[in-house]
């Protein structure tokens, strides 16, 4: 089993009708002879190994089912070790047994990251859902839009520089590895929602992340366009949705409205909201000291502004390097609020734990955050939070973590 954290990134020494030769010294140090590595998210045996390097055969079952048929000399490849018992369970689970051969289609640089979209098999699309988890050429990833014939993942500056994606270009096969969770509930579709419970009574995992991994986890998940829930139970005792701005599309607005319930709000920078001339609410704020500011909507917008389609379009405009205070109307729909320069060091609120998991994940510091409330009205306690992050398959963790590791 693997959680498709690559170890580290290896290179063909030699490549024969029946094997590889890969350096790769840290495997190397660890793999046994019989022992168990993924090679671009491919599990084989280790035949043999040396000071650096590692031997493994490659079946024609495995060729014909994998890229690996078409490596040779010369060429990287991504190394993983098996997990270990004991050890938290981060990214998501990995068999290595790939699903499918996916094609690059195109490649668009967002700096500081990149956007990879990847078109698969018919029978695999079917199979993801925007913001679920994948495995591509091994490494732990978060589906960010699926469209038509192909899927996009967002690739943070971490990722490309600890593994090939950073080397993808249009053209390249990649393989692709879909969630274990997720293929369970799948073979009992007609009873989804205790399949899902029995999947991870199974595993060692729950919605909870913590201590430094569980922060590293939210981040990624933060700067691959996914959501994170940060639970404060001491200054509020609430839970809150949280997710990055600069590329948010009206599903996650509809789902923050419609899943999470509470207020949603705009988490900005301050220096930000006072180069766009957008200024604060006059008064002291909540009882937590919320910095608020004027509520905007887009001015380009034919609507009222309170659309799903408008309040993101709105977002991403504020989230643009290249904004100007006219791009605004106010008031509006959409609620800013400044975190303190500072941020958790400062204040430890969502609002700055918002930017600050923006700042860590490499992606320009406009979020939306929004408190998840119990169908009775009632503000959801820990225990509903975790059925919501099991739920839905995202990662919940504590503001003290945030304030200890960020």
């Amino acid at each position: 089993m693997y959680r498709g954290f690559i170890t580290e990134v290896g290179e063909v020494a030699e490549a024969t009708s029946d094997g590889l030769w890969v350096v790769a010294p840290d495997a190397a140090e660890s793999v046994l002879p019989g022992g168990s590595v993924a090679l671009a998210g491919v599990c084989l045996s280790a035949e043999a190994r040396d000071d650096d390097r590692i031997r493994v055969r490659l079946s024609q079952e495995t060729r014909k089912r994998t890229k690996l048929e078409h490596v040779g000399a010369g060429d990287k490849l991504n190394v993983e070790v098996p997990m270990r018992g004991g050890e938290r369970i981060e990214g998501h689970l990995v068999q290595g047994h790939v699903d499918a051969i996916g094609k690059v289609v195109r490649v668009v640089d967002e700096p500081p990251g990149r956007r990879v979209w990847i078109r698969p098999p018919a029978r695999f699309l079917d199979a993801l859902e925007p913001k679920g988890s994948i495995a591509v050429d091994g490494v732990s990833l978060t589906v960010a839009e699926v469209v038509r014939d192909r899927f996009s993942v967002a690739l943070v500056p971490a990722t490309l520089e600890a593994t090939t994606l950073a080397n993808l270009e249009a053209g390249d096969r990649v393989n692709l590895e879909g969630d274990l969770v997720g293929k369970l509930v799948r073979r009992h579709r007609e009873d989804a929602p205790r399949a899902l419970a029995r999947a991870v009574a199974e595993l060692p995992w729950s919605g909870v992340v913590e201590g430094q991994l569980g922060v590293e986890k939210a981040v990624r998940q933060i700067g691959a366009g996914g959501v994170v829930i940060v639970w404060d139970p001491d200054r509020e005792g609430e839970g809150d949705v949280i997710v990055a701005g600069h590329e948010i599309r009206p599903e996650t607005i509809a789902f923050v409205l419609t899943q999470a319930c509470g207020h949603p709000c705009v988490p900005c920078d301050a220096a930000r909201l006072e180069r766009l001339e957008i200024p604060r609410m006059s008064g002291d704020g909540d009882h937590q000291g919320t910095a608020m500011h004027v509520a905007i909507d887009l001015a380009s917008a034919r609507g009222t502004g309170v659309s799903a389609a408008e309040r993101a379009a709105t977002i991403r405009r504020l989230a643009a390097e290249d904004a100007r205070a006219d791009d605004f109307v106010r008031p509006g729909h959409v609620f800013p609020l400044s975190a303190r320069p500072g941020l958790l060091g400062e204040r430890a609120g969502h609002t700055e734990a918002t930017v600050a998991l923006l700042a860590a994940g490499g992606v320009p510091t406009v979020g939306v955050c929004c408190e998840i409330m119990n169908p009775d009205g009632t503000m959801a306690g820990l225990g509903e939070l975790e059925r919501f992050a099991l739920h839905w398959s995202v990662p919940l963790v504590s503001i003290e973590d945030l304030v200890r590791w960020l």
